[in-house]
């Protein structure tokens, strides 16, 4: 089974050749995306490696944080020609990732992360999220998991 670089690198040539424009451009901007962590690793004690789908996912979960904050910003703006652009990349981008976690499965991780750590008021919010992050494997994003955290200990 190829790895995660090398579906999206699949990809990319398939869109290429069928001469999708938009999805070519947003596989390539997360290749770009992911050669520059690899670049950036460099000389550094941890050293990003392109055949680990973990780092890999990592890449594309900040790749779609930025595609979620700009949709945010351009509604903002009133510039629905742009916010679409960047919801159409964003779709494209969450095909690698893992599906999101339901508000059911997340509030019960969370529960557990609570009584794991022993937290009961909002003082312990920072161990808690620091505890439940790793969890989730990616499939929620911060805000989300804050959310949650909040409501659970308030």
């Amino acid at each position: 089974m190829p790895n995660l670089n090398q579906k999206i690198n699949d990809e990319w040539k398939t869109a290429a050749l069928a001469r999708n424009a938009q999805r070519r451009d947003t596989l390539n901007m997360l290749r770009a995306a992911l050669k520059s962590a690899e670049i950036n690793s460099r000389g550094s004690e941890t050293l990003f490696d392109p055949e680990d789908d973990a780092a890999v996912q990592g890449v594309i979960e900040r790749e779609a944080k930025k595609r979620r904050d700009s949709i945010e910003e351009y509604t903002k703006a009133n510039r629905i020609d742009l916010a679409n652009k960047e919801k159409e990349e964003l779709a494209i981008v969450q095909e690698f990732l893992p599906p999101p976690l339901t508000d059911e499965e997340l509030e019960a991780l969370v529960s557990s992360t609570i009584a794991e750590t022993g937290a009961s008021t909002m003082k312990d919010m920072g161990a808690v999220m620091k505890a439940v992050q790793p969890k989730t494997g990616g499939q929620a994003d911060g805000r989300r998991v804050n959310e949650v955290v909040r409501r659970l200990l308030a």
